[in-house]
């Protein structure tokens, strides 16, 4: 006969995946009775996990929320999953915290079944990713937490911000939403010490406060578009005008928003605007696009080009 304590920890697994279950459809899929489905909530209660029961047509029992975490029934698939995300997240920067992502990792596979462990430890080894892992630090999980609260209940918040210097500053900031893009976590929304606004980075956030006001964002506000905007906006050594021979629609097709501005010209082509630390490698980009392509500016770049094209004539005739 199953242990009462395997029948209370399959209870436990069904809340987690299906809360709202009735006391009849849990003893059906329990194969008890109702009066042993309450005795097994009762069970779980005693071991810190504290079951609700609620009445009415759309009552059933449900884990009650509290300040520790549970233990989590979790399927070979479902380990199988937070695995495999947890080191995606680590190559991606998606992780929070600079030992977090590695500590949930090892806990979980500790306690994985040995079959589930080699074969997770298997796609590990072998596994390839063909974007570039990220690199610096993590966002501190508190600030993206709390970024994340305001944003949703449009609530301000004070940073307390350092630069690219490392210079501090406290400002009051209206998050709009967070965006994760090339490894990166960014907040973009209103700073009041501005007036204008801001894309921040959240590993550059050194705490995030509520202040109680509220806010009402832009009605066509949109995170991610200006977060792109913002990075194509940074100072760099050039800046670069080029009309490209194509239509507005194929070039932002290719061209990403973060690389720079597109706009329609009179003649029916697209000025492209750009920042650039070297000049060589927006020749190659340009070049790589296979439109014919006019250089506005710098004049550096109509150099750059010339020798580009003069190194591909050389060694395909080598």
């Amino acid at each position: 006969m199953e242990h009462p304590v395997s029948r209370a920890l399959a209870l436990l697994e069904l809340l987690q995946a299906r809360p709202g279950l009735t006391g009849a459809e849990l003893a059906a899929r329990l194969e008890v009775d109702v009066r042993t489905v309450r005795r097994y909530a009762a069970r779980l209660a005693e071991l810190g996990i504290p079951v609700r029961a609620e009445r009415g047509r759309y009552g059933g029992y449900r884990l009650m929320p509290g300040f520790r975490l549970p233990p989590l029934m979790l399927t070979g698939d479902e380990a199988a999953s937070v695995v495999l995300g947890l080191l995606a997240g680590r190559r991606s920067g998606l992780s929070v915290g600079e030992q977090a992502g590695e500590s949930a990792l090892a806990k979980i596979q500790r306690v994985l079944p040995p079959q589930l462990r080699d074969q997770v430890a298997a796609v590990e080894q072998t596994l390839g990713l063909t974007a570039a892992p990220a690199t610096g630090p993590s966002p501190a999980a508190a600030a993206l937490f709390t970024l994340a609260e305001a944003a949703r209940r449009r609530h301000r918040v004070r940073l307390d911000y350092r630069d690219r210097a490392g210079a501090p500053s406290e400002r009051d900031f209206d998050p709009y939403g967070l965006v994760f893009h090339s490894g990166r976590w960014y907040t973009t929304g209103l700073d009041h010490r501005s007036g204008e606004q801001r894309t921040f980075r959240l590993d550059r956030i050194r705490g995030a406060e509520p202040v109680g006001t509220g806010f009402e964002p832009p009605a066509d506000v949109d995170p991610v578009q200006r977060v792109l905007e913002s990075l194509a906006s940074v100072p760099w050594t050039h800046e670069v005008e080029v009309v490209l021979t194509t239509t507005l629609a194929e070039a932002r097709h290719r061209i990403p928003p973060a690389a720079g501005t597109l706009t329609a010209t009179d003649d029916g082509r697209v000025l492209f605007r750009a920042r650039a630390e070297r000049l060589d490698g927006m020749a190659v980009m340009l070049a790589g696009l296979g439109w014919p392509f006019t250089v506005r500016g710098p004049a550096a770049l109509r150099d750059e080009v010339r020798a580009l094209a003069a190194r591909l004539t050389a060694w395909s005739e080598d």
